[in-house]
């Protein structure tokens, strides 16, 4: 298998990065990595990680959640209900940033198709882009949508792009540099970059540790804060417009996270530390599990 090994800070190229502590593949194989954190800018990521050939194995799985439409067990079922929910929120918010009712806007990583649907059904140029063939076979069968291949991204016209979103995306890019520098060619003048992340110093996080369940290791390569991401948009001539808490992530990850440690009363459990994680972001953006943040070029 070929293996990623950083030998320095993937963001700030410090070589002074060290092991907090291993994490295990709950989701699919049981194995273990290691998540490392760079003592100068704060960078945390996964550690000897299967390179993009190697890595698809991970992924399979008809449960894995961006890619199912299963609704089995608590956390599938508090997914789907927010997802309605988030839905509204989202296509809302981007109509709030861009203020236009309809313009161009690039889904990447678009899963099975729900929010690019959203979006085309309120009269916007949709491009959906999605590397999982399974996923966008789901979106052709139920929407009539068709999605194209990530590939797909390099062959948009330059400055054409109202609106870029990546919804839980970000995490799982491995050409990360290369992936800013495209977003940053797409996007016209002024345009948005509008990214959904887990947020690695949230409540929650701290709370469950190596349990946590948004590490999702070894699907999840890098674990932003709100200062990592936004060096990082710095980096690539993009700045950090706002940030908005995701306040319902913290239930379902607390759920999963409880799952893994294997307590007694985990449903309870996971809801109380939701709770608790919610309480956090009410009095502060920064403890939210997960993260939306807006990037205008620069």
């Amino acid at each position: 298998m070929n293996i990623i090994t950083h030998k320095y800070c993937p963001l700030c190229k410090s070589k002074t990065i060290e092991k907090q502590f291993s994490c295990t593949d709950h989701f699919a194989t049981g194995e273990t990595f290691d998540i490392f954190k760079c003592k100068d800018c704060g960078f945390t990521f996964t550690q000897n990680i299967p390179d993009e050939k190697e890595i698809a194995p991970y992924y399979s799985s008809p449960t894995y959640i961006s890619h199912s439409n299963t609704s089995k067990g608590v956390v599938n079922k508090l997914y789907h209900i927010v997802r309605g929910i988030m839905l509204r929120r989202k296509v809302a918010l981007v109509k709030k940033l861009t203020l236009l009712q309809n313009g161009r806007i690039v889904d990447y990583g678009a899963g099975t198709g729900y929010f690019a649907r959203a979006m085309q059904k309120k009269g916007w140029n949709v491009t959906a882009i999605e590397k999982s063939a399974q996923a966008r076979k789901f979106a052709k069968e139920e929407f009539g949508l068709e999605m194209l291949p990530e590939e797909a991204l390099k062959e948009i016209e330059s400055n054409s792009v109202d609106v870029v979103t990546l919804w839980h995306v970000m995490e799982h890019i491995q050409q990360i540099d290369a992936f800013w520098e495209e977003l940053k060619r797409v996007l016209e003048s002024t345009g948005i970059a509008v990214i959904a992340v887990p947020n690695c110093t949230s409540y929650d996080a701290e709370f469950y540790s190596e349990h946590w369940a948004a590490y999702d290791v070894p699907r999840h390569l890098w674990h932003f804060s709100p200062s990592t991401i936004m060096r990082l948009g710095e980096k690539h001539g993009f700045i950090l417009e706002r940030q908005y808490p995701m306040i319902f992530d913290g239930f379902y990850i607390s759920l999963l996270s409880e799952k893994y440690k294997g307590r007694r009363l985990k449903t309870l459990r996971g809801f109380w530390n939701g709770f608790l994680g919610l309480c956090a972001t009410l009095d502060k953006c920064n403890a939210s599990s997960s993260i939306i943040y807006v990037f205008r070029k620069k």
